[in-house]
């Protein structure tokens, strides 16, 4: 462990030489300061150790924080970002040796390939790193209730929160991290199964008012309870991926369309019961929706309204309706390279095209054909 390990006078001179090399690199950074030279670890200002440390690597930024009381003070008060997830052993108990010491933490991405993470870790975070705006706990899979209990106690500043793939958190537990953490503007459940479910939508709905971005994907306890009190409670959603969310139907989409007037991106994927009804109260939204505030935004189509739509695999809709929103939003493209309107698997609606995809069409059957 790096805590554990005693620095040599070796690896300090190779950890200073690698600070220097990166600091003579970077244009922004000079070695020399108010006419001295630095030649030696010791001689570097802290100003200029942070400026360095912070074009780094994170783990040479763990290593610099273990050369001295000096620099692990001035790394550890002024470090606000760090990834782990270069760490394929251990990190759990790397965690629980660096979040007594980077308080200042803002930013921490714990993304893991094989689960390592456990309970005692992500409290050790609540604990020290109450700063924290924004963590990454994907892949978590040994973690438990507690931790979201932990996080709801410690760090209610968070904004910005992905616990995908974390199978375990229940949805209690999830309702009581949104009782506290009601500043949440990102939240990524995609997988969570356990947790994802109406009750949850619900809390989410009464106590995240700031919510953009929502992934809800594969999260097949979901229904049109949960996401109608979204729609409803959240009116600054911009982002929902409602991918595999097999239960919702029309109700759920026509909710998002009244009260969700900020929403640009929409996943449909494998929601087989969303119907035609969806797609024209999505396209009548623009119109039916507050005509004052549409028409303040008037010519800032491509800024405002949807502009991304996955409905692929969502086989009873028909052309007509599709097309139609597809008019409605310019956004929306299905010509060859953009692609914002996604269709796979949907053979009956073939015909729909974006207006640049069919003005294309127009251009290359009026170019005359050379005669061979």
């Amino acid at each position: 462990m790096i805590s554990k390990a005693k620095v040599g006078s070796e690896e300090l001179n190779s950890c200073f030489e690698k600070l220097l090399m990166v600091a003579a690199g970077n244009s922004g950074v000079r070695v020399r300061m108010e006419g001295a030279v630095i030649t030696e670890w010791k001689d570097i200002p802290m100003e200029l150790l942070l400026r360095i440390v912070s074009l780094v690597d994170d783990r040479t930024a763990i290593v610099a924080s273990g050369v001295c009381c000096g620099w692990r003070d001035a790394i550890c008060f002024g470090l606000t970002q760090l990834s782990l997830s270069w760490c394929k052993k251990n990190m759990n108990n790397l965690v629980l040796s660096l979040a007594p010491k980077f308080t200042r933490l803002q930013t921490l991405i714990l993304r893991q390939e094989n689960p390592q993470l456990e309970d005692n870790a992500v409290e050790a975070i609540a604990n020290f790193c109450r700063d924290i705006q924004e963590l990454d706990l994907s892949k978590s899979f040994k973690l438990s209730d507690h931790s979201l209990y932990a996080l709801a106690r410690g760090c209610p500043n968070i904004t910005k929160l992905n616990i995908s793939g974390c199978t375990s958190f229940s949805d209690g537990a999830l309702e009581y991290l949104t009782n506290f953490c009601q500043k949440l503007k990102i939240l990524n459940l995609c997988g969570c199964v356990k947790a994802a479910t109406d009750r949850a939508l619900q809390a989410i709905g009464r106590n995240c008012k700031m919510l953009q971005s929502l992934n809800l994907g594969w999260c097949d306890n979901v229904g049109d309870i949960g996401v109608m009190s979204l729609a409803y409670g959240c009116p600054d959603l911009k982002c929902l991926d409602l991918c595999g969310c097999v239960r919702i139907t029309d109700d759920s989409v026509i909710a998002l369309a009244d009260k969700c007037l900020h929403l640009r991106s929409l996943d449909l994927y494998y929601c087989r019961n969303i119907t035609d009804r969806a797609m024209y109260s999505l396209a009548h939204s623009r119109v039916n929706n507050k005509p004052s505030l549409w028409q303040s935004m008037k010519g800032r189509y491509d800024e405002e309204g949807l502009r991304s739509l996955n409905i692929s695999q969502c086989t009873a809709l028909t052309p007509s309706a599709v097309q139609t929103l597809c008019d409605t939003f310019p956004a929306l493209h299905t010509c060859s390279g953009r692609h914002t309107l996604v269709m796979s698997g949907c053979l009956s609606l073939t015909s729909v095209h974006c207006a640049c995809a069919v003005q294309a069409h127009r251009t290359l059957n009026t170019i005359p054909h050379t005669a061979h």
